[in-house]
C-alpha cells in the first residue's frame, strides 16, 4: 500500500514541476530533492510493503514513510492553494506594481522552502533507519513483484462469472424441494440455508432462485440483501420495488418521474409495511433475504409479510447463524445447513480456477504440480470462496514447481498467525497484488455491505483518487477498465452485471473480502468507514466514508482532533446542512473526491466558496429529483474531472466551460446557464468546444449545441441530450454527431410541437436545400440526420421525437447496433420491415406512439440476433404478428399499455426460444381466458413463459 501511495504522490509532483514551475521557483530545487528521494523510497517499498506482515519494524518503517508522503503532499497542495488565492486577490487588485506582487509572494515560498527541507530531512532520517535498525536485508522474494513485469497484459475480455459452483447440485435440489412444497395449511413459510462465511450460501440462493421451475412456481418474487447494516424501511422499498414493480430493472430505481415510486419513497417504515403485506396478501410471493446477522431482522420484518397467504409462499433466509434460522423457521426441516465440499469438489473448483483461461478444462499436471495442488487445496478446508480466491491467483502465476512453492509457503506462513483459515488466506491473496491493484481493491470497501456498485463510477472514483497509472496514449479509462478485469479475474471482486457490449456494468464484494478491504484499509490509514457515528475518530484521516445518519453529530466534530487534511468524503447517507459547510472548511480545503450519493443537499444550495475547493476531482450530488443550486464559482474547480448530478434539476453556470479537465458531464435533468453579452466581452466566449476531455456527456439541449463546438469533442463515448429544441436541428449540429466516431452509446430527445411550416418558415433555404440525409426521398422531421454508417463502437442507439420515415438503407445505422430504443416518433409504416435487416440487433424498444399504425409484422427469417422486444404505449396498434422463422432468438416479450391490442401476437406461442413473456393491461384477459378454457398444449407454455 505505501508503495501505491509514494508512487501516485511522486508522478503528481513530476507532473507538478513541469506545470507549475514558475509558481515554484527559488523552491524548484528542494522540490526535485523531494521526488528524488521518493523515487528511491518506491523502489524499496516495493520489496518491504509486502513484507511488513512479517515484521513489525518493517511495518513501522513502512508506516512513517507513508505518513511522511502524505505530508509533503499536504505541504505541495496547500501551497498550490494558497497560491491560488493570492492570484485571485492580486486579480481584483490589478492597479497595484508587479513588484507589490512579488513581495506579496515571498512569505508562500519561504514557508514551503522551510517545510519541504524538514520533509527531505524526515526521510533521510527514515531512509537511514533502513540499515541503522537492519532492515536492509530484505530480499526480492516478493510474490507480488515478479507480476508487475508483466502486469499490462492485452485487454481481456470479460471474464464470465460461473452461476453454479461445483457441489452444489444436491443442495439445490433440496433447498427447491423446501420452496416448492406444498403446505397443510395456508400459512407462509420460512426456509433457511445456513453456513459458514465463504460456504457459497449466496450461490446456493441464487442458484435456486433463477431456476425457471421456481420463477414459474411463484406469483411474485424479490430478492434483497440485509447484512450487518440492517435498516428495516430500505429493506422494505427494496422488496416493493421487486413485487410492485417486478417487469423492469429500471423502473425498479425509483424515477422521480414516476409519481407511484416515489411516493413509495417517502412512506415511513410503518406505511411501507402495510402496502406491502395488503399487496402480497392473494398471491404466492417468494422473498429471499440473503445474509441476516441479527434475529432482529426476522422479528422486525416478519409482521410486514401476510401470515395467511396464498398457499405455499416463502421466505428464503440465508444466514451464518443456525440460531437466527431456528428463530425464523418454525421446523428444522426446512433448514439447509451447506456442508464443506469434499475433496473431489474441491479439487475439481480448483482447477477451472487455476487454469482458467488456458482453453482446457481437464489440464495435464506433472506429478510435483498435483501433489503441491493438493496440498493448498487441503489448506482451503473445503471452503468454496478460499478455493476460488486461491485458484484464481494461481491462475496469474506461472505452472512451475518453484512457482506454486512460493505460493503455499505463503499460504502456511498466513495460516500459522491466527485460527481464522479463511481470512488468512484472503489476506494472502490480497497481498499478492500488484501496488496499483491494491489500492483499486481496498477503495471497493468503502461501499457499503452486499451493495451493487456501479462500475462507472467507481472507475471515475479510481480516476479521482490517482489510482490510475498511464501506459502511453492509452485511455485512463480503457487502463482502469482492465484494473477491474484483473480483480475480476483473480475473484476478489464478482460481476453484479453486464453491458450490452458484455462490459462490466455493476459489481459486487463478497463480505469477507469486504471485510478485509476494510481491515487492510484501515491498517494502512487508507480510509475510514463510519457505520456507526459514536464511534472514535483516529488523529490522521485522508478518506472519510459515512454509512448512516449523522443523527446528532456534526462532520466537522468528527473531525476535530485530525492532524491532516481530508481528501475524500463520501456520505451514502444524511444531509450536510449549511452551517456544517463553514466548520468543515478548515478540513476540507484539500478535498478530491466529494460524493453525497442518493441524498439531498440541505437547502440544495451549495455554498458559494465550494469554488475555493481548487483540488477536487470527483464532484456528486445524487439524490431523487430535488433542486440544486451551483454557485458560479464552480468555473474555479480547474481540476475536476467529474460532475454527477443524478437525476436532480440544476441550472448550471455557463462557467462549467471553463473547466478544461472534465471528463465525466453527468447531469441528465439539468441546463446551462446562457453567457451575457457583458460576459463574453470580459471572458471571451466560453463553449461546449473547450471541453475537449469529455467522454461522458449527459445533459438538457441548449443554446449551447449552436454552432459546431459539439464536433471538437471527438474522445465522447456516451452522449444523451434529452429535450432538445427543434431550433438547435441545424446542419452543424449534426455534422458534429457525424463526426464523433468513437461514440458507444448515442441518446438524441428532440422537443415536439414544431409542423414542417413552422421548420421551413425558421429555416428557409436550410431547410429546403442544405438538410442533409442518407436519402433524399426520405422526408424526416430531424432534419440533416445523416448515416452512421462510420460509427463502429457505437452500440446503443436511442432517438426521441418525430420521424416520418425511417431510412430503409441498413449502411445507415451502425453496424454493430446491439440496441435500439424509438419513442414518440409517429412513424406510420411499419419499422419491422426495415429494422429487421440489422445484422447484430439484439434489443429492440418502441415506446410512447414511436408507430401508430395498426399491424406490425415481423416477417420470416428477420431479427435473428433478437433476444429482447419490447412494446409501450403504442396507442394504434391492434395486432403483432410473428412469421414462421422470424425472431429466432427471442427470449423476452413485453407488451405494455398497447391498449387496442385485444390477442396475443400471431405465431407467440411457435417461439421455441421465449423464456418471459409480460403483458399489461387490461385487453389481453379475454384472450388469455380463452386459451386457459382450450387448454392442451397452449396453455401449458403460456402458463410457463408468463410473469
Amino acid at each position: 500500500m505505501a508503495e501505491g501511495t509514494v508512487t501516485f504522490f511522486a508522478e503528481k509532483l513530476s507532473n507538478l514541476i513541469l506545470q507549475e514551475a514558475s509558481v515554484f521557483g527559488e523552491v524548484e530545487g528542494q522540490i526535485k530533492l523531494l521526488r528524488n528521494e521518493l523515487e528511491w523510497m518506491r523502489l524499496f517499498l516495493r520489496d518491504a510493503d509486502s513484507k511488513r506482515v512479517y515484521d513489525e519494524r518493517v511495518k513501522l518503517w513502512v508506516n512513517q514513510i507513508r505518513s511522511a508522503t502524505h505530508d509533503a503532499e499536504d505541504v505541495i497542495d496547500e501551497f498550490i492553494l494558497n497560491m491560488d488565492h493570492r492570484k485571485r486577490r492580486l486579480n481584483t487588485l490589478k492597479f497595484l506594481p508587479t513588484c507589490v506582487g512579488m513581495v506579496d509572494k515571498l512569505p508562500f515560498i519561504h514557508e514551503l522552502d522551510s517545510r519541504v527541507k524538514d520533509i527531505n530531512a524526515m526521510i533521510g532520517a527514515i531512509m537511514a533507519n533502513r540499515s541503522k535498525y537492519g532492515l536492509e536485508a530484505l530480499t526480492a522474494s516478493s510474490s507480488s513483484t515478479a507480476d508487475q513485469a508483466v502486469s499490462h497484459k492485452e485487454k481481456r475480455a470479460p471474464v464470465v462469472e460461473e452461476s453454479d459452483v461445483v457441489g452444489i447440485d444436491d443442495g439445490a435440489e433440496k433447498v427447491k424441494q423446501m420452496l416448492m412444497m406444498k403446505e397443510e395449511t395456508s400459512k407462509r413459510s420460512v426456509v433457511s440455508i445456513v453456513g459458514m462465511g465463504g460456504l457459497g450460501k449466496t450461490t446456493l440462493a441464487k442458484n435456486v432462485y433463477n431456476q425457471r421451475d421456481v420463477q414459474e412456481h411463484f406469483d411474485f418474487k424479490a430478492w434483497v440483501y440485509v447484512s450487518q447494516e440492517f435498516r428495516a424501511r430500505e429493506i422494505l422499498i427494496d422488496i416493493a420495488r421487486h413485487v410492485m414493480f417486478p417487469d423492469d430493472e429500471e423502473k425498479r430505481k425509483l424515477e422521480p418521474s414516476d409519481e407511484k415510486k416515489r411516493k413509495l419513497e417517502e412512506m415511513r417504515e410503518n406505511e411501507l409495511g402495510e402496502k406491502l403485506c395488503e399487496f402480497l396478501g392473494e398471491k404466492k410471493y417468494l422473498v429471499v433475504m440473503d445474509d441476516v446477522w441479527s434475529s432482529e431482522v426476522w422479528s422486525r420484518l416478519q409482521p410486514h409479510f401476510p401470515d395467511r397467504a396464498k398457499d405455499g409462499s416463502k421466505v428464503l433466509i440465508t444466514t451464518r447463524n443456525k440460531e437466527i434460522a431456528l428463530h425464523a423457521t418454525y421446523s428444522e426441516e426446512f433448514i439447509y445447513e451447506l456442508r464443506h465440499m469434499n475433496d473431489d469438489e474441491s479439487w475439481q473448483l480448483f482447477l477451472r480456477k487455476a487454469f482458467r483461461g488456458t482453453g482446457t478444462t481437464t489440464p495435464t499436471l506433472t506429478t510435483e504440480l498435483k501433489e503441491l495442488g493438493n496440498k493448498i487445496v487441503t489448506k482451503c478446508k473445503g471452503l468454496p470462496l478460499a478455493i476460488v480466491v486461491l485458484g484464481s491467483l494461481l491462475s496469474t502465476k506461472e505452472k512451475t514447481k518453484q512457482s506454486w512453492e512460493k505460493v503455499l509457503a505463503s499460504i502456511e506462513w498466513h495460516l500459522d498467525q491466527g485460527p481464522d483459515s479463511c481470512m488468512r488466506i484472503l489476506s494472502m491473496s490480497y497481498n499478492d497484488l500488484p501496488y496499483y491493484l491494491k489500492s483499486c481493491f481496498l477503495y471497493c470497501g468503502i461501499f457499503p455491505e452486499d451493495s451493487e456498485i456501479d462500475a462507472w463510477d467507481l472507475i471515475k472514483l479510481w480516476l479521482a483518487e490517482g489510482f490510475i497509472q498511464r501506459r502511453g496514449k492509452e485511455r485512463l479509462e480503457d487502463i482502469a477498465e482492465d484494473y477491474m478485469h484483473q480483480l475480476i479475474h483473480r475473484s476478489l471482486i464478482q460481476v453484479a452485471d453486464r453491458r450490452l457490449d458484455g462490459g462490466v456494468e455493476s459489481c459486487r464484494m463478497h463480505d469477507l473480502l469486504r471485510e478485509l478491504a476494510v481491515k487492510q484499509g484501515k491498517d494502512a490509514n487508507f480510509f475510514e468507514v463510519h457505520e456507526n457515528m459514536d464511534s472514535t475518530f483516529p488523529i490522521s484521516i485522508r478518506r472519510l466514508v459515512i454509512h448512516q445518519n449523522l443523527i446528532n453529530h456534526d462532520i466537522s466534530q468528527c473531525l476535530y482532533n485530525s492532524s491532516s487534511q481530508l481528501r475524500t468524503l463520501i456520505s451514502f447517507s444524511g444531509t450536510i446542512g449549511k452551517k456544517s459547510w463553514g466548520s468543515l472548511q478548515e478540513h476540507i480545503k484539500l478535498l478530491t473526491v466529494l460524493n453525497l450519493s442518493d441524498r439531498e443537499v440541505d437547502g440544495h444550495v451549495l455554498p458559494r466558496d465550494i469554488g475555493q475547493l481548487i483540488h477536487l476531482k470527483f464532484l456528486c450530488i445524487k439524490g431523487y429529483g430535488s433542486h440544486v443550486k451551483l454557485p458560479s464559482s464552480i468555473g474555479r474547480l480547474v481540476n475536476l474531472q467529474s460532475l454527477d448530478l443524478g437525476v436532480n434539476h440544476c441550472n448550471i453556470p455557463h462557467s462549467i466551460w471553463k473547466l478544461k479537465k472534465l471528463r465525466h458531464l453527468k447531469c441528465r435533468n439539468c441546463q446551462i446557464s446562457s453567457q451575457s453579452q457583458i460576459n463574453k466581452c470580459v471572458n471571451g466566449c466560453l463553449g461546449v468546444e473547450q471541453l475537449t476531455n469529455l467522454q461522458t456527456l449527459i445533459l438538457k439541449g441548449g443554446s449551447w449545441l449552436e454552432g459546431d463546438g459539439l464536433g471538437k469533442l471527438t474522445q465522447l463515448r456516451c452522449l444523451a441530450l434529452r429535450e432538445c429544441f427543434i431550433s438547435y436541428l441545424k446542419t452543424e449540429f449534426f455534422e458534429s454527431i457525424a463526426k464523433l466516431t468513437v461514440l458507444e452509446i448515442l441518446s438524441l430527445s428532440f422537443m415536439k410541437g414544431h409542423t414542417k411550416k413552422v421548420l421551413e418558415n425558421r429555416f428557409g433555404s436550410v431547410w429546403e436545400k442544405k438538410k442533409v440525409t442518407f436519402d433524399h426521398h426520405n422526408k424526416t422531421l430531424l432534419p440533416g440526420l445523416m448515416p452512421f454508417s462510420h460509427h463502429a463502437y457505437l452500440y446503443d442507439l436511442s432517438l426521441v421525437g418525430d420521424l416520418e420515415k425511417l431510412p430503409k438503407q441498413i449502411e445507415f445505422y451502425p453496424p454493430k447496433l446491439l440496441r435500439l430504443a424509438l419513442s414518440r416518433c409517429n412513424l406510420t409504416d411499419d419499422p419491422m420491415m426495415i429494422l429487421k435487416e440489422l445484422p447484430s440487433l439484439r434489443i429492440l424498444e418502441l415506446w410512447l406512439d414511436a408507430y401508430v399504425g395498426e399491424k406490425m409484422v415481423c416477417s420470416s427469417g428477420g431479427f435473428l440476433q433478437l433476444e429482447r422486444l419490447q412494446l409501450f404505449n403504442l396507442s394504434v396498434l391492434e395486432e403483432l404478428i410473428i412469421e414462421r422463422g422470424a425472431m429466432s432468438s427471442l427470449k423476452t416479450l413485453k407488451i405494455c399499455r398497447c391498449d387496442r391490442m385485444e390477442k396475443l401476437p400471431h405465431g407467440l406461442l411457435e417461439q421455441t426460444n421465449l423464456e418471459k413473456l409480460s403483458l399489461q393491461g387490461s385487453s389481453w384477459h379475454k384472450s388469455i381466458k380463452e386459451i386457459e378454457e382450450a387448454g392442451g398444449e397452449d396453455w401449458d407454455k403460456l402458463r410457463k413463459i408468463m410473469c
